[in-house]
């Protein structure tokens, strides 16, 4: 059984709202139909675990015009419930699964709230979905990066830059000690550096350092698009020595995501632009731990997480335990083997490190800093610099700003970042 957890809000009794979600998400409807026997019912009818009541709220979070037909209002009461579903209803069907857990609900009519908090997955089923091809470990024996976080970069200008601007900003990059390179998500295929022409003219650039110096840096190729398009660029990717494709999850989507997957080797950087407008009300949407799940299961091994005292809305414990979740099994009787990488961006820069090496728990990440290497005052390689500087002040037990009395790439941050801060 696959088992879901949901935060209900109804004026109504939360124990028949929960066996309305049991049966409207498996064998059930509004009214008992002639081909639904008992038999059917014990094969495929999602059984109700438990309803946890806690504190209601006077207003509703949410409208619904079935409750105002019905004249019915609040108090509004609150529940956690607990849902098994069959998983011979699914099947190693991802979307399906998704259709399953979410599906209608968010549109019942009896509800002013409803969130997917958690999904559990019995083992058996999770190995029935891709695994990450690199993960955490992968990812560094690739980058040569074994005993600290990676630190990388987002080509800035978002968009704009040609294929020759790009390919001569990633040398520079590569230059001063980046690890890592992204595309931003708004910067695909755009008509003035359009991929068949711009991943050969970056990795020219990425090839001829690796061969002087030994060292690899990952670039992610922004490639989403549709299904056969996403393909062809990842081959392109791979037949020109690169490492690493990067696609939006929320706009590819978990079966774009899959066949991507199932297409190529190479490592695959997932980007959860959009996610706030299924994450950021408390009382809708779907939780970091369910969200991550369901796109774990489509087989990326870097995902975004946003960054701690960034520029985003998120609370610095969401983004903590979003970054803590990428390290757990997705099987709740399954062996840690299917971690992935979590990926803090958004305003990060040295002054940052402290705090998410801190929600990390450990320095299995990667800090993206866009500006926070490309606008450094004393240029790029400073930025890097006061990158690894900051790391080696927390290694050490030293405050940032001790450190920075004998690091002047470190020194110039703190006073040019925390004054924008």
């Amino acid at each position: 059984m696959i088992e879901a957890e949901y935060l209900v809000e109804t004026p109504l009794d939360p124990e028949k709202v929960a066996g309305i979600i049991a049966g409207e998400q498996s064998s059930g409807t509004f009214v008992r139909v002639s081909g639904e026997t008992d038999e059917l019912r014990q094969r495929a009818a999602a059984r109700l675990l438990s309803v946890r009541e806690i504190k209601p709220t006077p207003a509703p979070s949410l409208t619904s015009a079935w409750l105002e037909a019905k004249a019915v209002g609040g108090p509004y009461r609150r529940a956690k419930i607990r849902v098994a579903f069959p998983v011979d209803n699914i099947g190693a069907n991802l979307p399906t699964l998704a259709a399953t857990v979410c599906g209608n609900l968010y549109d019942l009519g009896e509800v002013t709230g409803l969130r997917l908090l958690d999904l559990g997955l019995p083992a058996a089923y999770r190995d029935r979905f891709a695994h990450p091809v690199a993960g955490i470990e992968g990812t560094r024996q690739r980058a040569g990066v074994l005993d600290r976080p990676f630190f990388g970069t987002i080509i800035k200008p978002n968009v704009g830059l040609r294929s020759g601007e790009i390919a001569t900003l990633v040398g520079d990059l590569c230059e001063a000690g980046v690890d890592f390179v992204k595309d931003d998500e708004v910067a695909a295929d755009p008509a003035y550096a359009p991929i068949s022409e711009r991943v050969p003219a970056v990795m020219s650039r990425v090839r001829d350092y690796r061969q002087r110096t030994g060292r690899d840096v990952l670039v992610a190729f922004n490639i989403t698009d549709e299904i056969d398009a996403m393909r062809r660029h990842a081959d392109l990717v791979e037949r020109e020595g690169g490492s690493c494709v990067m696609a939006s999850m929320n706009w590819v989507g978990l079966a774009g995501l899959q066949t991507l997957r199932a297409s190529t080797p190479l490592i695959l950087h997932g980007h959860r632009n959009g996610y706030g407008a299924l994450h950021r009300h408390p009382a809708l949407g779907i939780s970091a731990a369910a969200y991550q799940t369901l796109y774990r299961l489509a087989g990326v091994d870097h995902m975004h997480v946003h960054g701690i005292g960034g520029k985003f809305a998120d609370a610095d414990e969401d983004v903590a335990e979003a970054a803590r979740l990428c390290a757990k099994p997705l099987a709740h009787d399954g062996e840690a083997n299917d971690q992935v990488l979590p990926v803090f961006s958004s305003g990060q820069w040295a002054g940052t490190l402290p705090v998410t090496c801190q929600a990390a728990g450990s320095a299995d990440f990667m800090f993206l800093a866009g500006g926070g290497i490309l606008a450094h005052p004393m240029g790029p390689a400073a930025g890097v610099a006061s990158l690894r500087q900051a790391w080696d002040a927390i290694t050490e037990g030293n405050t940032l700003e001790a450190h920075a009395r004998t690091h002047p790439a470190l020194a110039q941050s703190l006073a040019f970042y925390g004054a924008l801060a």
